[in-house]
């Protein structure tokens, strides 16, 4: 089968016909998803809605990466889990729970903490990197896995009322990358467990990278690349700040 060729039947076809109608969008962009590959990296309150969406709008493939089992304390926000799942795996949870909504999505498992030559090679020719992770480590080192194998990553993070969101596409020579907009070990550690977070929050946020993630695959509309978008949920204002790429980043300023 060539790339792109369409392959739906009518069942399919009617299944996704809502977005099928959408301008620019069209079978072709169906297509696109269906065709695509996303790694979701984290599978808690980020992860949860980020996975669901893309499951449900068609995307072919989804590998999840968590290593964590699912607690009590993640249903209050973690919308991809149920109280039947406590104690198992966050990957095989969310695995059924999307199998549940879109059968025919591939979901790939990985219940382990992968190191960034796990990483690269697991991101290879993958059409873009979900970061749904809570701590700024992790986060630096898929950062230089994207950037050591020039793949679109789509970063969020979200405590308390607040949370903030961008695209760092670095197939592109011009992007800035994570590294660009926050120091290696410059910044304190900062998760939900420590400061809590009100659940629509991560809700808003991980919709939002599963929105960046089609944009991206289907190319429509503009994408978050090089700009930063900032959300108080109690305000309920959005702040957008432009990123410049850092020609003297440690990470991708020598490319």
């Amino acid at each position: 089968m060539k790339k792109n060729e369409i392959t739906f039947n009518d069942d399919q076809l009617l299944h996704y016909s809502r977005q099928i109608m959408l301008p620019h969008f069209g079978v072709e962009g169906q297509q696109q998803l269906k065709d695509a590959h996303v790694v979701i990296i984290g599978v808690g309150g980020l992860g949860s809605p980020a996975a669901l969406y893309l499951a449900a709008s068609g995307v072919g493939n989804l590998t999840l990466v968590d290593f964590d089992n699912v607690d009590v304390s993640n249903l209050q926000r973690q919308i991809v889990h149920n109280t039947e799942s406590i104690g198992e795996s966050k990957v095989d949870s969310a695995k059924k729970t999307l199998l549940s909504i879109n059968p025919e999505t591939n979901i790939h498992c990985i219940n382990k903490q992968l190191t960034l030559e796990e990483l690269e090679t697991l991101i290879t020719d993958v059409s873009c990197v979900i970061d749904a992770t809570d701590n700024f480590a992790t986060r630096f080192l898929i950062n230089r896995a994207c950037v050591s194998q020039h793949i679109a990553l789509v970063s969020a993070a979200a405590i308390q009322y607040e949370g903030q969101i961008s695209l760092f596409d670095l197939r592109h020579e011009d992007a800035a990358c994570y590294a660009c907009l926050y120091a290696e070990g410059g910044e304190e550690n900062t998760n939900c467990s420590d400061n809590g977070i009100l659940a629509p929050v991560v809700g808003i946020l991980g919709s939002m990278q599963a929105l960046e993630a089609i944009k991206l695959i289907c190319i429509i509309g503009e994408t978050l690349k090089n700009r930063l978008l900032i959300f108080d949920a109690l305000a309920l204002q959005w702040r957008s700040m432009k990123l410049n790429k850092d020609p003297n980043c440690p990470v991708c300023g020598n490319r």
